[in-house]
């Protein structure tokens, strides 16, 4: 291996990594036992590395193509990578992967007991996004959600050795309207990669266009739009919001940041009257305390 291979794997790791911080919800904060941290970190580092192979953002140069055995000719596919990508996965349960940040989730997976399903499944709703960028009803959405969303709160009810169908259940719920909230926040980049998340049968029921989610301020029927899908947004997390109060200690406060982020990400969206072009509506810091606060005490 060239010397430029050698110092690749490092640099496409912490890149991607380093996104952890920029995440609306927490992904492993201090709190938690470090072999947990250790664990949901492996975790986002697939996930992490999987939309960015999905949204074409990895990062200059063809390091993870090169790791994944993608020939330069075909590190633009990005199909091409996701397959490669899945197979990388295989190897994490039965052989030796190539990529740094695969070779990292090995060890979680041997700890945990973890199965294939849920990376498979955010495989798959990446390949989607490469063939599917409408979604004619909400149970659409829904099922892109199931792919896309509810495999990480799997994951973590996993790592913490804390599933049962119940809870799944209810993480489902969460995960599901988080998707939705993120989808709100971004409905401006999202439609500059030629995808919308908004139930094109909602569209015409507020008599929106594609072109109003073009202009630099929403209208008022994008805005009772955006309205309307927070609301669903909301009534999900309340429905899973009893997880929080089916755990103890520090899982606790885990699961209620993120039912807590929703929340306080719906305020904001709220706040700036469902005008989400301009930009993502961001909660403040206080907002956010404060609906870790009304979570864990089972409020809402």
């Amino acid at each position: 291996m060239t010397e430029t291979g050698t110092t690749r794997p490092g640099v496409t790791e912490r890149g991607t990594l380093d996104k952890a911080a920029a995440e609306n919800f927490p992904v492993a904060p201090f709190f938690l036992p470090k072999d947990w941290r250790t664990d949901l970190m492996a975790v986002y580092g697939f996930a992490r590395l999987v939309d960015d192979i999905g949204d074409g953002d990895l990062a200059p140069g063809g390091a993870d193509a090169d790791l994944l055995g993608v020939s330069p000719a075909e590190a633009g596919d990005r199909l091409v990578l996701l397959d490669a990508f899945e197979a990388d996965l295989h190897r994490v349960f039965s052989g030796a992967p190539r990529h740094p940040l695969l070779r990292r989730l090995q060890p979680t997976v041997r700890r945990r007991s973890l199965t294939p399903e849920p990376f498979l499944g955010l495989i798959a709703a990446n390949r989607q996004d490469q063939l599917v960028t409408r979604y004619e009803t909400y149970d659409d959405l829904l099922a892109y959600c199931e792919l896309s969303a509810n495999p990480v709160g799997r994951l973590v009810l996993a790592v913490t050795g804390t599933s049962t169908p119940e809870r799944i259940r209810l993480s489902d719920a969460i995960c599901t309207a988080l998707q939705i909230v993120e989808h709100l926040q971004d409905v401006a980049e999202d439609l500059g990669r030629d995808r919308i998340y908004l139930p094109a049968e909602d569209m015409k029921r507020f008599h929106v266009q594609e072109t109003d989610l073009a202009t630099k301020t929403a209208g008022a029927s994008v805005r009772a739009l955006i309205a309307y899908e927070a609301q669903r947004a909301s009534e999900l997390l309340n429905e899973g919001a009893p997880l929080v109060g089916s755990v103890h200690g520090r899982l606790k406060l885990l699961l209620a940041g993120f039912v807590a982020g929703g929340r306080a990400a719906l305020r904001a969206i709220a706040a700036a009257q469902y005008d989400v072009l301009p930009g993502p509506p961001k909660p403040g810091k206080l907002q956010l305390l404060r609906e870790v606060g009304v979570a864990l005490r089972g409020e809402g």
